[in-house]
């Protein structure tokens, strides 16, 4: 009787999990001419490192060169930029954006265009104090380490998707907010 006590919560909160759409997130499917790939990331060491780590994790081997059978991811602009958005008395800036710009492109082993040059703009708001410069600091850093994590989803993504539909490459040029 008291075991079946304690398994009725349990039941319940799964039941609940299960209503509510909840799912534990999968490796992505990626396209079969990835199963080895060279990653060429430019002007970002955070998020060649993590897209690394995301490809691994979709069972693919990311190769230290290029050659043949190797597909080609090659991610030739990664910057960030800030901009102010409001201005509080006195002229302060009292509030900034913090942007990141991504573009990538997808070649197989044998030179086909498996995704087209897309292009990744990812941008956080945040308050700005200018009484506490090192926290601000701390915040930006925040802040771009977050929008990293974005991109390499929002690539992984479109991975993703170029794998579920081969014929239809997805539209350059794609702009995202949060």
């Amino acid at each position: 009787m008291n075991r079946m006590l304690r398994a009725v919560p349990l039941a319940a909160a799964a039941l609940a999990l299960s209503a509510c759409g909840f799912h534990l997130r999968r490796s992505a499917a990626l396209p079969p001419a990835m199963s080895r790939v060279h990653l060429t990331v430019n002007g970002n060491g955070d998020l060649q490192r993590k897209l690394s780590r995301a490809l691994e994790n979709a069972h693919v081997t990311v190769e230290d060169n290029g050659g043949p059978g190797i597909a080609e991811l090659r991610v030739p602009v990664a910057s960030f930029g800030t901009q102010s958005l409001t201005q509080g008395g006195y002229v302060r800036i009292t509030e900034y954006a913090v942007r990141m710009h991504t573009e990538f492109d997808l070649a197989g082993g044998d030179g086909t265009t498996l995704v087209p040059h897309q292009r990744i703009d990812l941008q956080h708001e945040y308050s700005y104090d200018s009484t506490d410069t090192v926290g601000n600091a701390a915040e930006v850093q925040q802040l771009q380490a977050s929008l990293v994590d974005d991109t390499v989803q929002a690539i992984m993504f479109r991975l993703e998707a170029a794998a579920r539909h081969p014929q239809a490459a997805p539209a350059s040029g794609s702009t995202g907010k949060s």
